[in-house]
């Protein structure tokens, strides 16, 4: 198949958009496929660029990280895309991308899906403060519902993400298909050596946290915990590895918490050579978001082997099985604290749990799996489609 990804983000914008297209794309690429990518142009090379179509895109203003393509040099390049003769396009973002796409679509007279990769209902009000949290909240929620009713089909990472938009009304046909891991996930790392170049005593107690740094992922919540943990472990260490806006008010809190010596701000990783690493060498990985599509993070850090203690809210919840590598906590610092420290102090628990973890990730979440599942529905939505277009002709033959 020819396939055409259209994002508002990617590399060398991390997140778990980012993430979930390099992963497909480079699984289905293995598998004989052809993909390239409509995204917008940050004035970095990265390493993938040769099926990359990148656009002249603008800074936004609240949010630095981003960039809003130019809608107009995006559509300057039909007369190439119609040379490309692609079989459907794949939606990964709602802003300028899900009107792109659906513009592409009618142009090139090819079927349109897209993943609803964020859960904008609990995320809009942290971005539009000035907005009342309920309208914001409605807001999302209606242009969610008019923008997947307006696809030919939907994916959504977890079935819990599904139900809530079968809620708003999404009427679409629709698939679940979360984010697979790439084989690289499960490359052996050292984390010793991760340990010793970023200062951190390797027999220290560490609990760690990886993803962006904002405000919907709940890391208050983290803070809170540790400050909690450190009565029960006084020498332990949060360690969170990301960037974004909740930075400075994370930093505030640690000050405020005097958590200054049981955490550490490392930022971004290299996928390619630091994050495996830095999975292992943590002792438990934890999570709090209650916003979370899937929660990718969580079946990296199980595929280094090492047990997650986190809140199962939406995605999550898909992905956390009490045992299966993990253990379920409440949003409940006291509790939640207990169930870290249950496994710091207890290195045959935490061994045994971190085995079942890797068991785990291997066993139902390869990006494989996910990729032929994908491939699979796009021939389904191909098919509805070639039927329908086949139907109005008849009409039309009918009606003469």
């Amino acid at each position: 198949m020819k396939i055409l990804f259209i994002s508002d983000v990617y590399f060398p914008r991390v997140n778990g958009v980012s993430t979930s297209i390099r992963t497909f794309v480079y699984q289905m690429q293995e598998m004989g496929h052809e993909v390239h990518l409509i995204a917008p142009d940050y004035g970095i090379v990265t390493e993938d660029e040769a099926w990359i179509k990148r656009v002249p895109a603008r800074q936004i203003y609240f949010d630095p990280e981003d960039r809003l393509m130019r809608y107009g040099a995006a559509l300057k390049m039909l007369p190439d895309l119609r040379n490309e003769n692609y079989d459907v396009i794949h939606i990964h973002t709602p802003f300028v991308a899900h009107y792109l796409g659906l513009k592409l679509a009618h142009l090139l007279d090819i079927p349109c899906l897209e993943t609803y990769h964020t859960f904008f209902e609990d995320y809009l009000h942290h971005y539009l403060p000035w907005i009342p949290q309920s309208m914001a909240r409605n807001l999302a929620i209606s242009i969610s519902r008019r923008q997947c009713n307006a696809v030919n089909a939907v994916v959504a990472p977890s079935q819990p993400m599904l139900n809530a938009l079968r809620e708003y009304g999404v009427k679409a046909s629709a698939e679940v298909i979360p984010t697979g891991l790439q084989a690289k996930s499960f490359e052996a790392a050292n984390g010793d050596d991760f340990r010793d170049r970023h200062g951190i005593a390797r027999d220290r107690p560490v609990a760690l946290f990886v993803g962006r740094v904002a405000f919907e992922k709940n890391i208050d919540f983290l803070l809170r915990m540790a400050n909690e943990l450190r009565r029960q472990q006084p020498d332990m260490l949060l360690v969170i590895a990301g960037e974004g806006p909740a930075e400075k008010h994370l930093h505030a809190l640690s000050q405020k918490l005097e958590l200054a010596d049981h955490i550490r701000f490392i930022g971004y990783l290299d996928r390619n050579t630091e994050l495996n690493a830095c999975y292992r060498a943590a002792d438990v990985f934890v999570f709090a978001s209650k916003t979370e599509t899937q929660g990718l993070v969580l079946l990296e850090a199980m595929a280094q082997g090492v047990p997650v203690v986190a809140l199962a809210e939406l995605g999550t919840k898909s992905i956390l099985i009490e045992g299966e590598g993990a253990m379920i906590a409440p949003e409940d610092e006291r509790i939640f604290a207990a169930k870290v420290f249950s496994l710091f102090s207890n290195p045959g628990k935490r061994a045994k749990l971190g085995e079942a973890a890797q068991q785990y990730a291997a066993k139902r979440w390869t990006s494989r799996i996910q990729a032929e599942r994908m491939l699979q529905f796009y021939q389904r939505v191909l098919s509805r489609n070639a039927f329908h277009a086949l139907h109005i002709d008849t009409l039309k033959t009918k009606n003469g």
